[in-house]
Order: C-alpha cells, then sequence, then structure tokens
C-alpha cells in the first residue's frame, strides 16, 4: 500500500474552528506515507431509522469515505460536557443500517482543543464509550487535552509553542503507530 489514508473527522463547523485548525496542524506532521483526507459532516440530514433502507446520498458519501480509510481521527469541540450534535449525528449515520457500521474495525484516534482549562476531556470520554461500542480500537494513551490559548497557532496554522508541538508530534506518532498496528489491509 503506498498511502495509509485517514479519514479526519472534525466534529465542528464553525468556519474558524479550532478545532479544524488543530486537525490542519496534525497532518501537517505526519509522515509522508499517510494522508489525512477531511470528511464533510455538515451537510448530513438528521438521522432518522426510517431512512436506514433509503439513505441520502450524503451519507452514502460519509460511509464511502471511512469504508475506504486505514484509520479515523476524531477532532471534537465540546458543547455541554460533552460532543457536538453534528459528530453524534455523523457516527449514527455511519454505524447503521444495524450490522452494516462504516466504523467497525477503523483504528481510531481521538483528540481535541477547547478554551477551558480540561480542554474537551468530557467530549472524548463520551467519544471513547460510542467508539468502544461501534468495534473501534481507540489509541488510550496518550490523551491530549488541549487548551487553546493565544499564539498557539502561526500565521500559517503551524502549532508555535515547542512544547506543545512537541508534545503533538508525539501524539501524531503514536497515532500513526496505532494505525499500523490495528488497520485492516
Amino acid at each position: 500500500m503506498d498511502k495509509y489514508r485517514i479519514a479526519v473527522v472534525v466534529g465542528s463547523l464553525r468556519k474558524d474552528s479550532i478545532n479544524r485548525k488543530l486537525a490542519l496542524a496534525l497532518a501537517a506532521l505526519g509522515p509522508q506515507d499517510f494522508s489525512f483526507e477531511h470528511v464533510a459532516i455538515g451537510d448530513l440530514p438528521l438521522y432518522n431509522q426510517d431512512d436506514d433502507s433509503n439513505q441520502h446520498a450524503n451519507v452514502k458519501r460519509l460511509k464511502s469515505e471511512v469504508a475506504n480509510a486505514q484509520g479515523v481521527l476524531f477532532v471534537t469541540a465540546e458543547y455541554n460536557r460533552s460532543v457536538p450534535g453534528v459528530l453524534k449525528n455523523a457516527i449514527d449515520h455511519a454505524s447503521r443500517p444495524y450490522g452494516q457500521s462504516a466504523w467497525a474495525g477503523k483504528p481510531a484516534g481521538v483528540i481535541g482543543m477547547s478554551g477551558g482549562a480540561i480542554g474537551t476531556a468530557l467530549a472524548q470520554q463520551h467519544l471513547r464509550n460510542m467508539l468502544a461500542y461501534l468495534d473501534m480500537p481507540t489509541m488510550g494513551q496518550p490523551e491530549a487535552f488541549v487548551q487553546n490559548k493565544e499564539g498557539l497557532f502561526d500565521d500559517k496554522g503551524h502549532i508555535a509553542n515547542p512544547d506543545t508541538r512537541k508534545f503533538l508530534q508525539t501524539w501524531i506518532d503514536r497515532y500513526v503507530a496505532w494505525v499500523k498496528m490495528h488497520a485492516k489491509m
């Protein structure tokens, strides 16, 4: 295989999402044999089980992008101490109908950033619970609850703080190893 394809799912729709910035910065730290491909989730209809037998074209696209990836990177915001609704909606769509989950068996990494002191710790915990049910081997360590602070990113979107960049390089290196260990080729 030439490249590992990673489906990057950002749990935020904000135009200037700090989690989208984090996802792009992480992709830039990844190795050449990994392709980080952002998966659109903002165009999905609200999940309705009645639609399982006739899925919307955007749902089919989501499921195809996840199915064709060797791993998934979830970069989530935290709203009201949990995952954003748009992320839960995408997870529900790609896991249905029952027994036809695009997520099953895909190695996953979970990370996120917020302005709060505990980052996205609670959203990540809720997300990890869902991923366990969906049969996704999920990297447990290192955990990363990144706090957004002034000057974290430079004007090109790279991580400006050397200590944070070093930590995130360690995180992405560990994620790469996790995917290589668990990806079904």
